[in-house]
C-alpha cells in the first residue's frame, strides 16, 4: 500500500473508484455526499487528510451539473481540510464539446469549467480521452491526459486485428484513428461528413478502402449515436465485412440505444469511465472494458513523481 495517499469518490461513478482502490491496494476514503430535500448538495469528509496526497474520482457525466457541483464541493472540503495536494481524477470531462466560440455571444464552457475546478481546490487533473487535446491548455494547473488506446488494443488484437481498417467518423478524429491504426498495424479510412446543425450530421463520403475488411469505427464518445450509425450505413455500402465501434465514453443519451440495436454494428466497445450497467441490459451489443488498471497505475506514478507518459510507449 502506498503511504501518504488517499482516494475519494463522489457519487458519479463509485464502482470505478472502488476498482481503482482495489487495484492500488488501498481503501476508498470515507466521505458523505448527500442531498437536501430541495436538491442542495451537502458534503463531509469523514477522515483526516491533513498533509496527504489526495485523489478524487468524479466523472462529470449525467446528471452533469449535479456531478460537477459534487466535484466542486468535495474539492473545497478537501482543500479546507489541509490536504497536501488534490488531484481531480475526471475520467469523463463534461462540457468538453463546448471548447470554442462557434456562434456569436456563446460561452467557452470547457474553459469556464476548467477555471472553476482550479478555484475549487484542484492542484492537478487526471483525465482520459478529452474531446479535443487543447482543453489541457484551458487549465492553469498540470493535466495528465491519458488515452484508452492500450485498453482497446489488447481486446482488438484478440478479436478483430485480421484485415482491420480503423475508421474515423469525422475529420477531427483522424489523429486519434491514425495513432490507433499504427498500433494495430491496420489501414485507415475517414468519413467525410457535413454537419447540418447541432447534434445533426450527414455522411457524405468514405475516404479509404473498407471493402471486405473489419471496419473499426473509433471515436472519443457515443452520445446520441447519430454520427456512428450514419457512418455504419456509409461503410456498409462500401462493402465492409464486419463493423465494430470503439468509443471511450458511453454517454448514450436519447435514442442512442435504439439506434445501436437497429444498426449493423456487431460490437460496441466502450469503457467504464461512465457507469453503463443499466444501458448494457438494454443493449446486448455493448462490451465494457475497465480503465481502472490504467487510472490506478497513473495515480501511483503521479504520487511517486514518476513518468506517466511512459504508460503509452
Amino acid at each position: 500500500m502506498p503511504e501518504g495517499i488517499k482516494l475519494f469518490s463522489g457519487n458519479a461513478n463509485k464502482a470505478l473508484a472502488k476498482e481503482i482502490a482495489d487495484y492500488m491496494g488501498i481503501p476508498l476514503g470515507d466521505a458523505t455526499v448527500s442531498t437536501f430535500a430541495d436538491g442542495e448538495i451537502m458534503v463531509q469528509v469523514n477522515e483526516n487528510v491533513r498533509g496527504t496526497d489526495v485523489f478524487l474520482v468524479q466523472p462529470t457525466c449525467n446528471p452533469v451539473n449535479h456531478n460537477i457541483m459534487e466535484l466542486f464541493l468535495l474539492l473545497d472540503a478537501l482543500k479546507r481540510a489541509s490536504a497536501r495536494r488534490i488531484t481531480a481524477v475526471i475520467p469523463y470531462y463534461g462540457y468538453a464539446r463546448q471548447d470554442r466560440k462557434v456562434l456569436p455571444r456563446v460561452p467557452i464552457s470547457a474553459k469556464l469549467v476548467a477555471d472553476l475546478i482550479t478555484v475549487a481546490g484542484a492542484n492537478r487533473v487526471l483525465t482520459i480521452d478529452l474531446h479535443v487535446g487543447q482543453i489541457q491548455g484551458f487549465f492553469d494547473i498540470p493535466v495528465d491526459h491519458l488515452y484508452a488506446t492500450p485498453v482497446f488494443i489488447e481486446y482488438m488484437r484478440e478479436k478483430y486485428s485480421d484485415k482491420a481498417v480503423i475508421v474515423s467518423p469525422d475529420a477531427g478524429g483522424v489523429e486519434r484513428a491514425r495513432a490507433f491504426a499504427k498500433r494495430l498495424n491496420a489501414s485507415l479510412a475517414i468519413i467525410d461528413k457535413r454537419r447540418e446543425g447541432a447534434a445533426v450530421s450527414q455522411v457524405m463520403n468514405v475516404i479509404g478502402d473498407v471493402k471486405g475488411k473489419n471496419a473499426i469505427l473509433l471515436d472519443d464518445m457515443i452520445d446520441t449515436a447519430g454520427t456512428i450509425t450514419q457512418a455504419v450505413s456509409a461503410i456498409k455500402e462500401k462493402g465492409a465485412r464486419r463493423i465494430i465501434a470503439a468509443c471511450t465514453h458511453a454517454v448514450l443519451s436519447g435514442p442512442a440505444i435504439e439506434r445501436i440495436n437497429k444498426s449493423d454494428i456487431e460490437d460496441v466497445i466502450v469503457t467504464n469511465t461512465i457507469p453503463v450497467e443499466d444501458k448494457q441490459k438494454k443493449c446486448k451489443k455493448l462490451t465494457v472494458l475497465s480503465v481502472s488498471p490504467l487510472l490506478g497505475e497513473a495515480i501511483k506514478r503521479i504520487h511517486e513523481e514518476s513518468s506517466v507518459s511512459s504508460l503509452f510507449v
